[in-house]
């Protein structure tokens, strides 16, 4: 395997469902070279140490000509970079203003307050499976339950909640590196018809204000940026939920030891959950951060200017960090995986991702007993970063009501 065509591997469809075998490869070389001149790290102190490094940018305005630049701000609707593409201090300013409707010293219980909305979600969807002999877990239940959250979240009107399924999924294709043009302009589409939607709605919220963030924040950031912002959280928080809370149905299908351990003790949602996020990550690459000054890394210097992906679904399974990293295992201890990042980017959302996963995945299995599978593999979504299962057919046995 020459080192040009790693990249054209990972991103290819046809290594979508088992991309494993590929970041083993990378992990030889924990610092590789593609031909196009991006630099690869995949191993896990190299890409925890490079997440936390001041001279690697998430401001894609840093980025050489010729490559994707999924930060920039839009010309079409004249909407500023989400704060994940900012650097410090812009981005520590940004941050620190979105985080205070969400959690302590400012509000400290408002995300642990929805847990009880989102259980009435849940059993909402679950009421639906009854009598069916089969259901896809993605249409059915992961697919619907995030973006539910994320518009609570915002105070957004649950009528109009089927308006942001069009445009999560077209919104999320835009930081896939294969999206291509076609990608790029339904992205741009939904982005225009999401920023005048809000536009009317934050307009409203300051008149009226009423529960969710965009009532919080509106008096505090400009329109602009509170658009930007709300933008990201259906894309951050919506897609990577779907794929969390799908990615741990279909492993806990495929071990069914573990299945029958945590129906029978609910206690192990946690440790459980932890282990699906580093055994399989939602976000499996960060591809948009540049250096900023030459770095050297494991032997490498990586020149500035750089484009470097940071590989974190391959760092989650280095052996010089992780005991048998192929091996699923529930009871692992020290897990600190890099499924949510790390460092100043960690998901901004994590917080809202695991109460969702703690509400939705031990009722989903208490209620419902498979049988299996349906289809292994399933089809997966074409996005290489935001990587999961597009449907998860299974077959019930058993329901309770």
């Amino acid at each position: 395997m020459t080192p040009g065509t790693l990249v054209a591997q990972i991103t290819d469809y046809a290594n979508r469902a088992n991309p494993y075998p590929l970041y083993a490869e990378l992990r030889k070389q924990p610092v590789r070279r593609e031909d196009d001149g991006t630099y690869l790290v995949s191993t896990y102190y190299e890409v925890r140490g490079l997440a936390n490094d001041p001279r690697l940018s998430n401001d894609t305005s840093n980025r050489p000509s010729g490559t994707a630049r999924p930060g920039q701000p839009d010309p079409e609707t004249g909407l500023p970079p989400s704060f994940i593409f900012t650097d410090p201090l812009v981005h520590d300013g940004l941050r620190d203003t979105i985080n205070r409707p969400f959690g302590p010293p400012h509000s400290p219980r408002f995300l642990d307050g929805l847990r009880g909305e989102l259980a009435k979600v849940v059993t909402e969807l679950l009421d639906a499976f009854e009598g069916k002999d089969q259901v896809d877990i993605v249409e059915d239940f992961s697919y619907p339950l995030p973006v539910t959250a994320i518009c609570k979240v915002r105070g957004v009107p649950r009528e109009d909640e089927p308006r942001f399924h069009v445009w999560a999924d077209a919104l999320a294709s835009s930081i896939d590196p294969q999206a291509g043009d076609d990608g790029r302009e339904k992205a741009q589409r939904a982005r225009q018809d999401m920023g005048a939607y809000l536009t009317g709605l934050i307009e409203t919220k300051r008149r009226h204000p009423g529960p969710g963030m965009l009532s919080a924040l509106a008096p505090t950031m400009t329109p602009a940026d509170l658009e930007a912002t709300a933008v990201l959280l259906l894309v951050a928080g919506h897609e990577t939920t779907v794929n969390a809370i799908t990615n741990t149905t279909l492993t806990l299908l495929r071990h069914p030891d573990v299945l029958e351990r945590f129906q029978k003790d609910p206690d192990l949602a946690v440790p459980l959950i932890e282990e699906v996020l580093r055994y399989e990550p939602p976000v499996q690459f960060v591809p948009w951060t540049t250096a900023l000054a030459d770095i050297d890394v494991a032997g490498t210097t990586i020149p500035e200017g750089s484009p470097v992906w940071l590989m974190l679904a391959a760092a989650n399974r280095d052996p010089r960090r992780f005991k048998d990293p192929d091996r699923f295992d529930p009871d692992r201890r020290d897990n600190e995986h890099l499924g949510f990042y790390t460092g100043i980017h960690y998901c901004f959302g994590a917080p809202l991702a695991r109460i969702e996963l703690h509400v939705a995945v031990p009722e989903l299995f208490r209620r419902v007993r498979f049988s299996g599978l349906l289809e292994d593999s399933p089809p997966y979504r074409a996005n290489a970063v935001l990587r999961g299962p597009r449907h998860l057919p299974v077959a019930i046995e058993g329901f309770t009501a």
